[in-house]
């Protein structure tokens, strides 16, 4: 067992991921002094000499010649006789360099020093990856998808390091095989049991941020700012974009001719209805065009509660609630407001809340949250219909109908 018997087995970190040549020589002397220090007490007379093209290295000692007889450390000096044996032209106070063959150390010795490589080495590659990875959180990478568990995907970068994209930070109706490829951000970067943990996700706002930037050269160039992304990820997502230059449109440039721009991100985000607004720091402008598609008759802003009081003529409504509720709940993440959605009160109707001394106020607050603030609306919709969307009694129902109806009459 000889040294290049020992650095062949590590002649392959020329081509480790995340080591460079330098710090891989740095490392290599390093454990080989430690072990002549070990076995000689001192490694001052020592040179170490690593090739790293070829991946093979020496060791040579230097010791100083000495009369025969008068040798007192064998490893800083050698006897006249001894050095002549290595070439007859040495004289007395010369120096001598000999090759120290890795053998010479022991089998136990040698054994010592392979684990505390390798050891070196794999703590090496772990701070290099997480400085690596640390830098690229918030950007987007493309992986292979190496193993689909119930809980959490592994995923294979380009250099074939392990990360790992949770349940929780996929989209919904995401759905991977082994060896598809993935798009998704570096979320963060942790250590667990001394080794870097890369988590990924796909349903960060900063995700769908990388998104516009790979497909919007405006964005990219710094020519459209995007001021605030919210999404409900798989869902719907609003993104509020502004433009330092008149001549461009920031929501055209971001759409894209025919929707050109915003396909790809919609089918990367598994068809992911994305709103695009202009932002605006005027506050009820900004409440208005959140709640795109629908018409906002007036706003009433609360600054103080950050509430807003939102009024709409009846069949604007449920555009502005949304399916579900996304619609208005997005906009209020959006604007930082807490919207309230109200009917506008036309003159021959009445308010809800006018009745209180007759129907009980909780079943006006039911009646409110199916969206109907008025009389009329909800004398428009049939008894049975109404019955079902607010989970009331029938006879409770008719007795609300009546009371509402005779209002007119």
């Amino acid at each position: 067992m000889d040294t290049m018997n020992l650095i062949s087995t590590f002649a392959e970190f020329k081509e480790l991921k995340n080591i460079d040549k330098s710090t891989m020589i740095g490392v290599l002397e390093d454990v080989f002094r430690h072990l002549l220090i070990k076995t000689y007490e001192t490694d001052e007379n020592f040179d170490i000499i690593i090739n790293p093209e070829k991946g093979d290295m020496e060791i040579w000692r230097n010791r100083t010649v000495v009369e025969d007889g008068t040798v007192e450390n064998p490893n800083q000096q050698i006897s006249l006789t001894d050095a002549r044996k290595i070439d007859e032209s040495y004289e007395v106070g010369e120096e001598v360099a000999d090759e120290i063959k890795l053998s010479s150390f022991g089998r136990r010795a040698v054994l010592s020093l392979r684990q505390n490589l390798a050891s070196r080495i794999m703590d090496l590659e772990k701070a290099s990856l997480y400085e690596k990875y640390s830098e690229k959180v918030g950007d987007i990478i493309t992986g292979e998808v190496y193993q689909v568990w119930k809980k959490e995907i592994l995923v294979l970068d380009d250099e074939d390091n392990e990360l790992v994209l949770p349940k929780s930070e996929q989209i919904p109706s995401d759905f991977f095989r082994k060896g598809d490829t993935i798009r998704a951000i570096v979320s963060k970067v942790e250590m667990r049991n001394n080794s870097p943990a890369i988590i990924l996700s796909r349903t960060a706002p900063e995700f769908l941020e990388r998104l516009f930037e790979l497909e919007v050269p405006e964005i990219f160039d710094g020519l459209i700012t995007i001021k605030k992304i919210v999404r409900i990820p798989g869902e719907r997502a609003k993104v509020a974009v502004e433009s330092y230059d008149e001549r461009i449109d920031p929501v055209g440039a971001c759409v894209g001719m025919k929707g050109s721009r915003i396909y790809s991100i919609v089918k990367e985000l598994r068809n992911e209805n994305i709103d695009v607004v202009n932002w605006t720091a005027n506050a009820q402008l900004l409440i208005q065009r959140a709640l795109n598609p629908a018409k906002i008759t007036s706003i009433n802003i609360d600054e103080e509660k950050k509430t807003a009081a939102v009024y709409l003529k009846p069949s604007e409504v449920s555009l502005a609630i949304g399916k579900g509720g996304l619609n208005i709940r997005l906009a209020s993440m959006l604007t930082g407001y807490d919207i309230d959605v109200y009917r506008e009160v036309e003159e021959e109707d009445v308010a809800l809340d006018d009745f209180s001394d007759e129907i009980d106020q909780w079943i006006i607050d039911v009646l409110k949250g199916i969206g109907c603030d008025t009389a009329k609306s909800v004398l428009e919709i049939p008894a049975d219909e109404l019955a079902r969307r607010t989970d009331l009694e029938d006879e409770t129902v008719k007795e609300v109908v009546a009371i509402l109806r005779s209002e007119f009459e």
